[in-house]
């Protein structure tokens, strides 16, 4: 199989262990030392990558660029042994084995994009992404999740999204309410997805297309009127994305909608906030 390849990074390129280079914006100006010299202006950071939502022939020439030559030489290796599917290495095989190479390899903040393009590579199926999410490690079931939206079609992985949704590991559920979920999960287990990320303190941009699937939901707004009410009563402070939420719902006003009277009732199986 051939798997998307990128060109050697210019030595302009970033470094995986040093700080990320990148060309001058235009108009910028070297910035003269005390002895008369020039030193290049701090540059921009470079932007971080998402690998559940970016092409992958683009996520690994984006990943290839801010790998050091042994990190890229590395990859490059891992992605041809992943195509050429070359058997086992004791109980498993040799595709998974790098897989949980990678955050050494690569480093942490490129591991998901690596292991995102090493599943692909060895063309892993539900089976295998099932077996790599139950087996592997908190950062390789992340990864899985990444992997979702350019592996699997349809709605058959939704298990794995749900199991996600069910821990209270911030980094697994913002990974899984991903593109996966926005595409495959009915409405009833994406609100509670929703109301996941308010419990645990995760963000709602992560959410993907929350602004589509969240506008004119009535029952995402009772939820969100019900969680708020129990955040007021018991004195505590309602989250900013809650507010942010239900002005999706009703675009036409950012102020929340008021209590209606009368007692509520929790809607479907509560997920306990810890």
């Amino acid at each position: 199989m051939n798997h998307p390849r990128a060109t050697p990074a210019t030595p302009e390129a970033a470094t995986l262990d040093g700080p990320e280079a990148a060309p001058r914006p235009p108009g910028s100006s070297a910035a003269p030392a005390a002895d008369g010299t020039t030193s290049a202006a701090p540059a921009a950071p470079a932007a971080p990558l998402h690998p559940a939502v970016t092409p992958l022939a683009e996520l690994h020439r984006s990943l290839s660029a801010r790998l050091d030559t042994a990190a890229r030489a590395w990859l490059d290796q891992a992605l041809d042994e992943a195509a050429a599917r070359p058997g086992t290495h004791g109980p498993i095989s040799v595709w998974e084995l790098r897989l949980a190479e990678a955050g050494r390899r690569c480093g942490l903040a490129h591991a998901d994009a690596a292991r995102v393009l090493i599943l692909h590579a060895a063309r892993a199926d539900l089976e295998a992404l099932t077996r790599v999410y139950h087996q592997g490690t908190a950062d390789e079931r992340r990864a899985v999740l990444h992997a979702l939206p350019h592996l699997v079609p349809g709605p058959e992985a939704r298990p794995l999204v749900e199991d996600a949704l069910r821990t209270n590991d911030t980094r697994l559920v913002s990974a899984a309410v991903g593109p996966y979920c926005a595409r495959h999960l009915d409405a009833h287990a994406w609100r509670h997805a929703v109301l996941k990320c308010l419990f645990t303190g995760v963000a709602v941009d992560h959410v993907a297309d929350l602004p589509r699937r969240a506008r004119g939901d009535g029952e995402l707004a009772r939820m969100l009127g019900d969680y708020a009410d129990e955040r007021t009563a018991a004195g505590r402070p309602v989250p900013e994305d809650l507010h942010r939420v239900q002005a999706l719902i009703r675009p036409e006003s950012a102020t929340p909608t008021p209590a209606t009277d009368g007692p509520r009732t929790p809607h479907g199986p509560h997920v306990k906030e810890s």
